[in-house]
């Protein structure tokens, strides 16, 4: 069987199953048995595959089948231009997070190198905080999370892009995992804010293959995002910032939380679809300053 008749036979097998992009899919999937860039499949149709690598394929298109993600089969992800691992015990990066990491670098890159530092607040793989730290070369970055096998995996990442003297993993619930005197320039998080009645409707892909820990936010999706608004403060510096991502129809309720003083609001922001997608976000003195200077 040639390459071409793979991605066609398996790409009408996908399609069969429900799975959305499915040439797509049948293409990633060759491409890592064949152990090449995907591109390069288009200058090999004419290939031959072995019987070894028509099973591994078998196999491969098998498991997608099953709705299994193709970044679990593949073992890696891309999150901004950064290949990581990924498995069971974390949630696979989502696009619309890679515009929260984009802005948390540029906004270190505005702050003074020595004052650069970055909590990042469930780190799951560990993709928001070796983002900051791959983008912006002063950054430091604490990176937390409840889970020790998510832990494992983002140890594994920061490791792959050697970042190791610049993120620190810490295992713990939240804030209890930050000493209490330090602070930092940016707080960054992309909480789970789903509500826990809502998961069962997913994609097969999320329901049954993200950790449930990453995607439940209490029966409202607001739990996490309530602890950010009420602890977060007292661990930003006075020129920082926070950063949080939310769920679709959330804008309002987390507009809500972080517009009580001394939280202000700098900026929603939205997706490439348009939908508002995170919050920028300042606590105390210089928030305080800011507003009752608007005011005058």
């Amino acid at each position: 069987m040639t390459v071409l008749e793979t991605i066609q036979r398996s790409a009408e097998f996908l399609a069969r199953k429900g799975v959305e992009s499915p040439r797509l899919n049948a293409e990633l999937l060759l491409a890592h048995v064949l152990g090449m860039p995907r591109m390069q499949l288009y200058l090999n149709f004419e290939r031959a595959l072995t019987a070894a690598e028509v099973e591994a394929m078998r196999h491969a298109v098998q498991r997608r089948g099953h709705r299994e993600p193709v970044q679990h089969i593949i073992g890696t992800t891309s999150f901004c231009g950064l290949e990581l691992a990924v498995n069971r015990h974390v949630l696979i990066p989502r696009p619309e997070t890679e515009l929260l990491a984009e802005c948390g670098w540029k906004y270190l890159a505005g702050v003074p190198p020595a004052a650069a530092t970055a909590l990042d607040w469930g780190t799951g793989c560990g993709c928001l905080a070796i983002a900051l730290a791959a983008h912006c070369p002063a950054a430091r970055v604490l990176a937390v999370d409840i889970s020790p096998e998510a832990l494992e995996v983002a140890r594994q990442n920061v490791a792959r892009h050697a970042l190791a003297a610049r993120v620190q993993l810490a295992l713990g619930d939240g804030f209890a995992a930050v000493p209490r005197q330090m602070r930092f320039a940016l707080i960054v998080s992309n909480p789970p804010y789903i509500p826990s009645a809502e998961i069962q409707t997913l994609a097969p892909e999320v329901r049954q293959f993200d950790p449930p820990a990453a995607l439940d936010g209490g029966p409202d999706g607001l739990e996490f995002i309530r602890r950010l608004a009420s602890q977060a403060g007292e661990f930003l510096s006075a020129e920082g910032r926070l950063m949080m991502e939310f769920g679709d129809g959330q804008a309002d309720a987390a507009a809500q939380l972080f517009s009580a003083p001394p939280w202000t609001i700098e900026a929603i922001r939205t997706d490439d679809n348009h939908r508002p997608r995170f919050i920028v976000a300042q606590y105390g003195r210089a928030a305080n300053a800011e507003r009752a200077s608007s005011d005058d």
